[in-house]
């Protein structure tokens, strides 16, 4: 086989990675990810479900105040694109503008139906594969900013790929909502399954251990929350409160008309022009709607000074709701029913966008009080909104409403599981009428001094432009127009031991199938080292491989010259402290060194007795609580690799196809344990061998992902049957509906 990636490609190498970095240019160009929920630029469904909530207000207001500033040249949000009759045909556009320098992309990936946030995690992969071919059509982002715990883990990779500054913001955090829901007679198994929270809080994990700066919304988050981490480092962690969009929600004026929502209330009222106690949240227990119900249901005072409005999202049919909010909305309707509110009490089936500014405004006007009773709020934008329309707030005393009431003195702080003191506050709120004009003042100026945007977009391009400025242009920004597609057009990349070893019959048929198609590329990932690898590759008598990929995804090498990829090379180094790690692991119970030939200037090789060493999860653990940034690989059960954290057949796969400009579906790899397990998932067409280890049972079930009957290279080579990879591709395992 002759291509640039074995004859030409030293020559080339060189030129290319010599040339001068890029000048940054003097505008930045911010891509934002939030993957899950349903995203739109215009009358965004919130309080749909447990997904459309404030996350997604919140980056579409930070994407169109981040577009307005003289320091930005581009910002786009990155988000699933979703195919489904049961949802607006707005989430199948690939493209929306939010505002002038500003657009929703949406990258398909995984099923094209609406799913909730707990089924996207195996198809992550997909999206950061779908997303590098956007990246290199429209060029390379400055930062890389994603939000919540699944972009968080999409959004570290691609920046560790792509050697992109990443900023991480956490919205809500896994440790925290676990240690919370655990409490009382949740059982942890049942809570697992449901909300994948091992996967969750490891995906949490890397991105901190990525993050260039983590964005939070207030103190309490930094200091009670991502302290439960073991990436806990407060240096990088700026706090800095979402803003509230001022054009929208702001106090009444004179010449105001009475909205229409105020007519679908009035349907439930008796008395509609009593002040209103409003509550607005999605029907989630963690909401604490029912308390609410019953403090009012049973203080008679507070039923003859007010209205009770509960705005619970939006639902046709009650039927068709999850099972949890149809709970929480039963245990609502049947607490009514039990104090008889009829009459007293307004539950709105729907509302619009639109509806929600005119109806804090319509309670300012009755000068009602606007409460969140919440068990936790990590901040509490609704807060904001209130405020900023003038209406005193009562909140429960935790996390953000701590910060907003400090701030902007606009009400008063309460027990959310004290019935007795939610009481008191509301009842000060309506009977006081000197301390309302006080809050509802204070809310209005308090928001305008603390919480706008405009604020919030100034204080995070300071801090972007300061890791902007001191991180190195990417390497693979570079062009390399030099460089021509290799001449054969698919490539095939196996793992070496019991992968291709273990059948000489098989092995043989293998050669000969590499020899006799000069269309097809041949390459070798493996956790050896590169000396040991190629003398088994001469023992094996396989064809001289266009792509050696050794150390457990830590070197790559091109051709017969093996030519060393320096691109690769500069940049997987990073943040790698060999010595360290081995001191910290060699006292370990269990830990038994690998042989020098097993260890590379990347790679650090045990054998362990997992009947005496830590589990995987609590070596992570006492690496990071080191300080010790590394990934950590087992394969076999027994066969353990710490390697750097940009490294991995998974990043090394990616490098490759991205630096060379292959399509993944024209990329067959093969492998047989743990350390394969990064290079079989996303786009690439995997093939499983029958005598696999049990840690790629996990892959199971997924897209693109084949497990052969056959062991060894007959399995291989059945994989290559089954994608009928040899003549023209079809992939029958890529339907995921």
């Amino acid at each position: 086989m002759s291509s640039p990636l074995t004859d030409e490609a030293p020559a080339m190498l060189s030129d290319c990675e010599t040339e001068p970095p890029p000048q940054k240019a003097g505008k930045l160009k911010i891509s934002l990810i939030s993957l899950h929920g349903l995203i739109r630029a215009h009358d965004p469904e919130l309080g749909r479900d447990a997904d459309t909530g404030g996350q997604i207000k919140y980056v579409l207001e930070l994407a169109r105040e981040l577009a307005a500033r003289s320091e930005v040249r581009e910002v786009e949000l990155l988000t699933r694109q979703i195919v489904d009759p049961k949802v607006s045909d707005d989430y199948a556009k690939v493209e929306e503008s939010i505002a002038e320098n500003a657009k929703i992309v949406r990258i398909p990936f995984g099923p094209k139906r609406y799913l909730r946030k707990e089924a996207l995690w195996p198809y992550l992969e997909f999206f950061i594969d779908q997303t590098l071919p956007h990246f290199r059509r429209t060029g390379l982002p400055d930062i890389i900013h994603a939000h919540y715990a699944d972009a968080g883990y999409a959004g570290s990779q691609l920046a560790r790929l792509l050697h992109i500054p990443f900023v991480f913001t956490g919205h809500s955090l896994g440790r925290v909502k676990r240690q919370r829901m655990t409490v009382g007679k949740a059982n942890p198994q049942t809570l697992e399954r449901k909300y994948k929270f091992t996967q969750r809080i490891e995906a949490e994990e890397i991105a901190l251990e990525t993050a260039s700066m983590v964005v939070t919304s207030t103190n309490q988050e930094v200091e009670q929350q991502y302290e439960l981490y073991d990436h806990y480092v407060p240096s990088r962690m700026e706090v800095i409160p979402p803003g509230v969009d001022l054009s929208s929600f702001s106090p009444v004026v004179e010449g105001w008309q009475r909205p229409r929502i105020a007519d679908d209330l009035d349907r439930f009222l008796r008395d509609p022009s009593k002040p209103m106690i409003l509550a607005m949240a999605r029907p989630d227990e963690r909401k604490n709607l029912a308390t609410l119900v019953r403090v009012f249901g049973e203080s008679e005072e507070l039923q003859e000074q007010a209205n009770l409005v509960l705005v619970m999202g939006t639902r046709d049919d009650l039927n068709q709701l999850p099972r949890e909010q149809h709970s929480v909305i039963n245990g609502v309707l049947h607490l009514i029913d039990r104090y008889d509110l009829y009459g007293r009490v307004a539950y709105p089936k729907s509302h619009s966008p639109d509806d929600v500014p005119e109806l804090y405004r319509l309670v300012a006007s009755r000068r009602g009080v606007f409460i969140n009773p919440a068990l936790t709020e990590p901040f509490g934008l609704t807060l904001l909104e209130a405020g900023a329309s003038g209406l005193p707030i009562v909140a429960t005393n935790d996390g953000g409403p701590r910060d907003i009431i400090a701030n902007c003195r606009n009400g008063i702080l309460v027990d959310p599981m004290d019935d007795e003191a939610i009481k008191r506050a509301l009842l000060r709120a309506l009977t006081e009428p000197e301390q309302w004009d006080e809050w509802s003042a204070n809310g209005i100026s308090g928001t305008r001094e603390h919480y706008s945007w405009t604020k919030h977009a100034k204080r995070y391009l300071r801090d972007i432009n300061d890791i902007f400025e001191h991180a190195p242009a990417p390497t693979l920004s570079q062009k390399q127009s030099s460089r021509r597609l290799p001449e054969f057009d698919r490539l095939i990349i196996t793992d070496l031991d019991n992968t291709l070893t273990g059948d000489d019959a098989s092995l043989a048929e293998f050669n000969e199938l590499i020899r006799d198609n000069e269309h097809v590329g041949f390459g070798v990932s493996t956790g050896r080292t590169l000396q040991s690898a190629m003398g088994l590759i001469e023992e094996l008598g396989l064809p001289q491989p266009d792509l050696v990929d050794t150390g457990a995804g830590t070197e790559l090498h091109y051709g017969e010259r093996l030519t060393p990829d320096l691109s690769w090379r500069k940049d997987i180094g990073y943040a790698w402290k060999r010595s360290e790690i081995e001191r910290v692991l060699d006292e370990l119970p269990g830990f038994y060194r690998q042989p020098d030939e097993h260890q590379s200037e990347f790679k650090v090789s045990y054998e362990i007795d997992v009947k005496k060493s830590p589990k995987t999860t609590a070596i992570k653990k006492i690496l990071r609580e080191a300080g010790l940034r590394a990934k950590v690989v087992l394969s076999l059960g027994m066969y353990l690799d710490v390697i750097p954290v940009r490294g991995g057949s998974d990043m090394s796969m990616r490098h490759v196809l991205w630096k060379w400009g292959f399509a993944p579906e024209h990329v067959l790899v093969a492998g047989d344990s743990g350390n394969d397990a990064g290079m079989l998932l996303g786009r690439t067409l995997g093939v499983v061998v029958g005598n696999h280890s049990a840690e790629l049972n996990r892959l199971r079930n997924l897209p693109r992902i084949y497990f052969a009957h056959k062991a060894h290279a007959a399995g291989i080579l059945e994989g290559i049957e089954y994608y009928n990879f040899l003549g023209k591709i079809v992939i029958p395992n890529d339907r995921i509906e």
